[in-house]
């Protein structure tokens, strides 16, 4: 019996060392309140994964879901994304259900897809009355990941205008929320034909957005560039 026990032990052993990457699904934020929750539904997200995938060497499902912020099931997703470009509205139930899932270990990323920031920092707010979103330094690890910003986050779309810039909420020194402004990462992910960015333009929300996911699922506060 101690044999066989030892025999099976070895086997299974041999077997995990070998498996391939863990396998993540990762969602798009589906809110109230009356915003274009699905700006970006189409290729945004889709596109990101194929990245990651071929350059980081993730294996996260190339069909993304689209997950409700009050639903059970979002703690089935690592990463959550939201964009739009017109109000949000989280009731007391998803402000509860998004707080817990973001302290248990999940990450949120905004993508102001310009218009939203006014809604989305009252929401989050509710979400975090303690915490307020804070400028991340260009030293902040998320922008030295496989891809090296060390001027932050790049400029996709002008917006306003003004100057890109990365913030986060940051509970018990985790950071558990990226929220990239007058960027529109998002947007820069999108195909082609959707907006008419640059493959120069293109190529650097797909790199940042790369470094958000190497970030989040492969242990990114202790990544260094490679």
């Amino acid at each position: 019996m101690i044999k066989k026990t030892i025999i099976v032990l070895t086997l299974l052993t041999s077997i995990f060392a070998f498996s391939p990457a863990p396998t993540y699904q990762i969602a798009l934020l589906k809110y109230g309140g009356g915003g274009d929750w699905y700006a970006n539904l189409e290729t945004s997200l889709p596109n990101l994964i194929q990245f990651s995938n071929e350059n980081l060497k993730t294996n996260i499902n190339p069909e993304q879901a689209t997950v409700e912020v009050g639903s059970p099931d979002i703690y089935n997703y690592p990463f959550v994304h939201i964009t739009g470009h017109g109000n949000v509205l989280f009731n007391s139930q998803e402000t509860d259900n998004l707080r817990n899932y973001l302290i248990g270990g999940g990450f949120l990323h905004i993508s102001d897809n310009y218009g939203i920031d006014k809604f989305i920092r009252t929401q989050m707010k509710k979400v975090f009355p303690e915490l307020d979103f804070i400028e991340l330094p260009f030293s902040h690890p998320i922008y030295h990941q496989k891809y090296d910003f060390p001027n932050g986050l790049p400029k996709i779309h002008e917006h306003d205008g003004k100057a890109p810039q990365g913030f986060g909420l940051i509970y018990q020194g985790r950071l558990i929320c990226f929220y990239d402004y007058e960027c529109d990462l998002g947007d820069g992910w999108e195909s082609f034909e959707v907006h008419k960015d640059s493959p120069e333009a293109h190529l650097k929300a797909l790199k940042m957005g790369a470094n958000m996911l190497q970030y989040v699922l492969m242990g990114g506060e202790n990544s260094v560039k490679k």
